[in-house]
């Protein structure tokens, strides 16, 4: 199973080329701006500053986090799978510019890092527990090979290639070498990508070695805890024993039954494994993620995709525990989750995967950045109140508005670098079939036993539930054409081949498969019956009782204060109301806006009284509900996805 070149997707689709546009006009040139300390009011992010002490062209201490670095490296990834799509020679010029300056900051021995170069070059490979050496080293390796890909240039890939080899000559499980891995996954999946770009082996069975040490006993990160002089890197851990589950080091990963511990780390390990299964025919790695797939998305995982529910280590907790108003869910863990899902269906098309990965996609990613482009959430609530998120401490983490950067930035250039290589994510084929995972409009090129096939999806997702394909074959070619079957279809879907109703067409995983000898002109309509509908939650999701919440498609549906007043905790509906779906113009365009019959407890009885006897007090209202993706772009107010039942 493979993914098309993403050179040969060009996507045509109207809701997404806008946020493709946004990222390439605006995002990828204000992130440069804010690497360099240029945006006002936004906290500083030192990074380019530090590349450049480090490589002797201007003095100064380091600034920012351990992992700064990897800032840069993602904006240059994203860089990259823009210019694949968008040519653009200044574009080009400033990411070969920062290229020159990261390899001039590259030691002789193939090391790069900022941080030791700058701050403690005596400490290489002694802290992997906190300080992030190979996390780094991973999202560098993958914005080389993502600059290879879009450009053919080959600097930055050889000089990642000299990294991989010094890193290959620390670890492993030879004699005198380390038998460790970072806290932070990142490098195994990124050294599967140098596999996959140079063929050299080494690097495959080096991923495959991080893996494999991972949670064997005796444990890497207590020996390392142990040895004499070493001490913690974060304040709030001085003196404290690294707890495993947190690192998922508490056991090897083919042992590891739930997902624990910090998110985005877990599913970039998870996406790691899911590759080495595939490229390893590695049975007890895949069925390892299976499981780990099942422990998120049946058990720990919001309705909009997001992961992580609470802010202490940025974790998973345990089965349902799913608060909506102290949530994380931070971006990067549900780009990772993306990763993992699409990793999942290049092992095996489970229409399941794409489903999660769509849901995560079109509510939490593009949702955590402002419609302006400038401002980006770092946590993405179900629920806000912005006097508590200033107030209370258990909330600090929680934003009413978005921000214009942070000091720990991860997450708006992880979310430039998804944007940008979308065209990555909607097809998967094999030797015999053309999967279509997700309906973005697109033009594709695959070839099917040696005969070239463009593609031409036209969709009118996430609005309505249709979906146009072109297929145009040099030569009549005989394949399979599969079409996910989405999990939020509300009937039966209609599908027509070249204006005929197709009637025999059988179905696998969640995917309608049509087999045929292609010719030029055939045509495939796909008719996907879609409607709002509320939702609930698995009755031990103890927040969610008594609630319900709002989904129409692939997009969930949230409540704000500027459309329905103030607290909204007083609002309520009956699961009976119909909902009433309208197109409308909107400060952000046409989009569906939801409107239903509810009610709003009455206060006013209440006088100053704190308490009363309970008795029913509530008015007839009409709520009105918009994509959560659009939440926060109308100024600070309340926000809640999920409200009470009436019924």
């Amino acid at each position: 199973m493979q993914t098309p070149d993403l050179r040969r997707v060009k996507i045509t689709d109207g809701f997404w080329s806008a946020f493709i546009r946004l990222v390439r006009e605006t995002v990828i040139p204000y992130q440069w701006e804010a690497l360099n300390d240029r945006v006002p009011d936004a906290e500083p992010s030192h990074a380019i500053r530090n590349f450049r002490i480090a490589a002797g062209l201007e003095e100064g201490e380091y600034g920012g986090m351990v992992f700064q670095d990897s800032d840069v490296a993602k904006w240059l990834e994203a860089a990259a799978y823009s210019l694949a799509a968008h040519p653009d020679p200044e574009l080009e010029r400033t990411a070969d510019g920062v290229i020159d300056l990261v390899t001039a900051a590259q030691w002789e021995d193939g090391y790069l890092n900022t941080y030791f170069t700058v701050k403690e070059p005596g400490r290489r490979w002694t802290n992997l527990t906190d300080c992030h050496e190979l996390y780094v080293a991973g999202h560098m390796i993958e914005a080389a090979v993502a600059y290879w890909e879009a450009t053919g240039k080959r600097k930055l890939l050889d000089a990642m290639c000299r990294f991989a080899d010094h890193i290959d000559s620390v670890f492993g499980p030879e004699e005198g070498k380390l038998r460790g891995y970072d806290g932070h996954q990142e490098i195994e999946l990124a050294l599967v990508k140098l596999y996959r770009a140079t063929g050299n082996e080494r690097y495959l069975r080096l991923s495959r070695f991080f893996i494999d040490e991972r949670g064997r006993e005796p444990n890497f990160f207590l020996q390392e805890f142990g040895r004499p002089g070493y001490e913690r890197h974060w304040e709030s851990e001085k003196g404290k024993k690294p707890h495993l589950a947190y690192f998922q080091a508490h056991a090897p990963v083919r042992e590891q039954e739930d997902a624990v511990g910090h998110a985005v780390r877990a599913v970039y390990m998870y996406a790691a494994m899911a590759d080495l299964a595939r490229e390893c025919g590695d049975a007890s790695l895949k069925a390892a993620c299976e499981r780990l797939w099942r422990s998120i998305t049946r058990r720990r995982m919001y309705i909009t995709g997001g992961i992580g529910s609470t802010h202490h280590g940025e974790a998973f907790t345990f089965d349902y525990d799913l608060p909506n108003d102290t949530v994380y869910a931070e971006t990067c863990a549900s780009i990772g989750l993306i990763f993992f899902a699409h990793r999942m269906l290049l092992l095996e098309p489970q229409a399941a995967y794409a489903d999660v990965m769509e849901r995560a996609l079109y509510n939490v990613v593009i949702g955590s950045m402002a419609a302006d482009g400038r401002h980006f959430f770092y946590v993405n609530p179900l629920e806000v109140w912005p006097e508590a998120c200033r107030k209370s401490p258990g909330k600090h983490h929680v934003k009413p508005v978005r921000q214009p950067w942070f000091g720990c930035a991860c997450c708006p250039p992880n979310l430039a670098r998804l944007i940008t290589s979308l065209g990555r994510y909607i097809w998967t084929a094999d030797d015999r079939t053309l999967y279509a995972h997700l309906y973005i409009g697109n033009e594709t090129a695959v070839a099917f036993g040696g005969t070239p096939v463009r593609v031409r999806m036209e969709s009118a997702l996430p609005w309505e539930g249709t979906a146009c394909l072109a297929v145009s074959p040099e030569a009549p070619v005989r394949f399979r054409l599969a079409l996910r079957l989405p999990g939020w279809l509300a009937g039966k879907p209609r599908i027509r081949l070249n204006g005929e109703d197709v009637r025999d067409a059988r179905t696998e995983h969640g995917y309608v498969i049509i087999e045929r000898q292609w010719r030029d002109g055939d045509a495939v309509e796909l008719t996907l019956p879609m409607e709002a509908a509320w939702m609930e939650a698995h009755p031990a999701v103890r927040a969610d009782r008594g609630k319900v919440a709002l989904v129409r498609g692939p997009l969930v549906y949230c409540f704000e204060e500027a459309d329905n007043g103030p607290l909204l905790a007083a609002l309520s509906v009956s699961p009976e109301a119909e909902p009433d779906v309208r197109m409308e113009d909107t400060p952000w365009g046409r989009i569906a806006v939801i409107r239903a019959e509810g009610w709003r407890d009455d206060p006013e009885p209440f006088g100053d009284a704190l308490y009363r006897k309970a008795k029913a007090a509530k008015r007839p209202v009409t709520l009105t509900a918009i994509p959560y993706f659009l939440w926060g772009n109308r100024g600070e107010g309340e926000m809640a996805v999920w409200i009470r039942s009436a019924g």
